[in-house]
């Protein structure tokens, strides 16, 4: 059980991940100014923070307010997601669970949040974003966000986190992982977008149309895996 004096600390602990060796576990009062603060923090999760969330609102926001309320920052939470992040609960009786399994849990007990873990240093991965707004300043419509673990050319990860076209405010695409077992092409790609096509559920409003919004969907997972086909960025 986490100690009441430690659930905002922020740590790195030498805990294996996902392939890591380390892990960052996150308390759930941390603010999330405090997350984009931490020197460990991961470069898609700071992004998502400095990008769509004001600084008045990192400094108000604790964790547990942002995942029990993901419409406050998606993008954040599509990033946590993309990363594999774990939660850990203040009661022992609940364990450790997937980030992306306790938000499917609308209507069952949940647990007391303890914290998040993120993996750190995971080999081979690499990861891509892409969004669209109004504007360049205003918040996404849509966004995606790639991470993609490679070993020896081939792809044995593959996650897509997306906002903007499902009732949640922001989910995993089940058809990235299509791209396990081969390279990461243009050929394997497309499947996955089809797939994505298929899996998505916009529902259109004053900034976007269903049409839209599913349109966009296809073309920015594409940018976003794009991305890490080309290596821009590597965790």
């Amino acid at each position: 059980m986490m100690s009441t004096e430690k659930q905002d600390a922020i740590e790195v602990h030498e805990l294996e991940m996902e392939g890591a060796k380390r892990s960052l576990s996150v308390g759930a009062q941390a603010t999330l100014q405090a997350v984009y603060e931490c020197p460990d923090c991961p470069e898609p999760v700071r992004q998502a923070l400095s990008s769509w969330v004001s600084w008045q609102e990192r400094v108000e926001i604790t964790v547990e307010r942002a995942i029990r309320s993901p419409t406050q920052a998606p993008q954040w939470i599509a990033a946590l997601l993309a990363l594999g992040a774990h939660v850990t609960f203040l009661e022992d009786k609940f364990g450790e669970s997937k980030l992306s399994d306790y938000l499917s849990r609308v209507a069952s007990k949940r647990g007391k949040l303890g914290a998040i873990r993120l993996p750190l240093g995971v080999p081979g991965r690499v990861w891509g974003e892409a969004h669209v707004g109004r504007t360049p300043a205003d918040a996404p419509i849509v966004a995606a966000i790639a991470v993609v673990d490679l070993k020896n050319g081939d792809v044995y990860r593959a996650r897509l986190g997306m906002t903007g076209v499902w009732r949640e405010a922001a989910r995993l695409v089940k058809a990235a992982e299509g791209l396990i077992g081969g390279q990461l092409t243009e050929e394997r790609i497309q499947p996955v977008i089809e797939a994505l096509e298929d899996e998505i559920r916009p529902k259109g409003d004053f900034l976007g149309s269903e049409m839209y919004r599913r349109a966009m969907a296809a073309v920015l997972a594409r940018r976003a895996f794009d991305n890490c086909v080309k290596g821009d960025h590597e965790q």
